[in-house]
């Protein structure tokens, strides 16, 4: 089971809207296939097993981090390719959040008398699939809120600039981030003051989709991260708009968190990386759409500020999971809140 997560997780931020799944067949003592799904509309996990294996797979046993499909799609039902191939038993992880499976392939294995077990790797399959899973479960993307401060909370000051916060290898683990996740947000703000790119340049990796929340449209046609999805308000200026348009960004009215994360749910994105700023972090924060965390402190003092969440406030949430780990000078703490 650990070699089929680590096969799972070679396809991190390449699978949307499906989840990472890794197999491996095993008879007598021996793998005979394994494989992981690639992305969308490619072979599943199973299937490329299967493939490996060939008439090897009769009589072997399944390890897999995800139960086998039962439903078509766009690659046929991996729990039929098991029984057709002979397999005698299969150990899942987990069972899929996705109502179209949701307990229905194991049950299709059992009915076909092969012998099925269920949670061997259960907390590490979850933790691969958090997007995954949160995407099935709530209707929305997970969303990972990141952002970099000085010791003393500031992420940028008042008035002027400051240069960067982060050091170099923090850099290079937000590109991975963007790598990994399909989306990622900023508001208008951040584009005024900042002129980001938002793409992948420091690791190898794909650009992810670069979101602006911009109510009123104030996105600059000549900004660096166009073209982008630009998420407005039906009151929105229409000369902003059009101008928007003709520098090649796509346009919709979501004016809310929630209503950005339902157009990324519906173009099938799993995991979001929110990087500000403050302003509308807070704001997914109000709405209780933050379901991670990532802080980046540097060792340095601003010594008055932005700080890294600006609101009404409310009441405290407390992280699970909480990680500390250095990156170059810095300390990244990271955890869970859902």
């Amino acid at each position: 089971m650990h070699r089929a997560l680590r096969l799972a997780a070679r396809a991190a931020g390449r699978t949307a809207p499906n989840p990472m799944v890794g197999a491996v067949l095993v008879r007598d003592g021996a793998v005979v296939g394994e494989g992981f799904h690639h992305r969308a509309g490619e072979p599943h996990a199973e299937a490329l097993a299967l493939r490996q294996a060939g008439p090897a797979a009769r009589g072997a046993t399944l390890f897999v981090t995800l139960e086998p499909c039962s439903h078509h799609g766009r690659t046929p039902p991996c729990a039929d390719a098991l029984i057709a191939a002979g397999v005698t038993r299969v150990v899942a992880a987990m069972e899929d959040p996705d109502p179209r499976v949701a307990g229905r392939g194991l049950a299709r294995l059992r009915a076909a008398g092969i012998a099925v077990e269920v949670g061997l790797g259960a907390p590490e399959a979850r933790a691969l699939n958090r997007w995954y899973i949160t995407a099935r479960t709530l209707g929305r993307p997970r969303v990972l809120y990141k952002w970099a401060a000085t010791l003393d909370g500031v992420v940028a000051p008042r008035v002027g600039t400051s240069g960067r916060i982060s050091g170099e290898a923090s850099r290079r683990r937000v590109h991975r981030l963007r790598d990994q996740l399909d989306a990622v947000i900023v508001g208008s703000g951040t584009v005024l003051a900042d002129d980001p790119q938002l793409t992948v340049r420091l690791v190898p990796g794909r650009n992810p989709l670069r979101v602006v929340a911009d109510r009123r449209a104030r996105t600059p046609a000549g900004a660096r991260l166009l073209p982008a999805l630009v998420c407005i308000s039906a009151e929105a200026p229409a000369d902003r708009v059009a101008a928007l348009t003709r520098a090649g960004a796509e346009v919709v009215v979501a004016p809310t968190p929630a209503g950005i994360l339902a157009e990324l749910h519906r173009r099938g994105c799993l995991g979001v990386l929110l990087e500000g700023g403050p302003r509308l972090a807070a704001a997914f924060l109000e709405a209780d759409l933050v379901d991670e965390v990532a802080a980046v402190i540097a060792p340095s003092l601003q010594g008055g500020g932005i700080p890294a969440l600006e609101g009404p406030g409310g009441a405290v949430r407390p992280l699970r999971d909480v990680r500390v780990r250095k990156a170059g000078g810095d300390i990244w703490v990271t955890g869970a809140i859902h």
